[in-house]
């Protein structure tokens, strides 16, 4: 008797296929590793999708989060994965990501400074370069999406109000909260900070959607335009 180790997916009992046994068993079936084996399409000669799968999970501890965390850089050094396929893992495991930061009864509320700082750490925390990020949010102050709008070297980042604006219209925000990172641990806003915050308050008042705050984010600490009254 052969085992599956020496099987092409092809050649496995059609149950135990993983497209297949998406369609007859439903979805939940399936374990991780064949999900993945469904992104990924295809193995190597020397091993099935399936397995691949296995060492690409393997690798980060069996623990999709961290498995999200890995680059496209890092997945294409997994014999077999190629940037088609890198690409494939990292777009199914981002839409997972909205998906559960979405859900209508699970949307986090953004009430304060330290709200806006402890639902940024896991995207800003041990960065060595800087980013900026915008949190769009209804009247309600429920989240309606964020994103990394610019990123940058260790002293800086660019940032287009524009760009800001129209992607608040596009989501219908009511109010958007600023936040980037200072990579060096220094909480003191720097003039260009202090500069581009005025601006985009200006033009906030001007399309009706208040910049509510300004985050400075560390490892360490943040520091809030709103709590130290330099919003007004």
């Amino acid at each position: 008797m052969y085992s599956s180790d020496n099987l092409s997916i092809k050649q496995w009992a059609e149950e135990d296929r993983p497209r297949e046994k998406l369609i007859i068993k439903g979805k939940a079936a399936l374990s991780e590793a064949e999900l993945i084996a469904i992104l990924i399409g295809s193995g190597t000669p020397r091993i099935s999708a399936v397995d691949l799968a296995k060492m690409i999970l393997a690798a980060s501890g069996n623990d999709l989060n961290q498995l999200a965390k890995l680059s496209l850089a890092d997945l294409k050094k997994f014999n077999g994965i190629g940037e088609a396929k890198a690409i494939a893992i990292i777009s199914a495991l981002e839409l997972g990501r909205r998906r559960k930061e979405m859900e209508p009864d699970k949307k986090p509320k953004i009430q304060a400074a330290s709200d806006a700082y402890l639902f940024l750490k896991p995207h800003l925390m041990d960065l060595d370069h800087e980013q900026f990020w915008v949190i769009y949010l209804n009247r309600a102050n429920q989240l309606l999406r964020a994103e990394m709008i610019s990123a940058g070297g260790v002293s800086g980042t660019v940032v287009d109000a524009k760009l800001i604006f129209k992607k608040a219209l596009e989501v219908l925000a009511s109010q958007i909260v600023l936040a980037h990172n200072h990579p060096s641990g220094n909480l003191r806003p720097s003039e260009q900070d202090i500069r581009l915050t005025k601006k985009m308050k200006a033009a906030g008042q001007t399309l009706d959607i208040p910049v509510l705050d300004h985050i400075i984010f560390t490892d360490q600490g943040y520091f809030s335009f709103s709590e130290q009254s330099m919003m007004s």
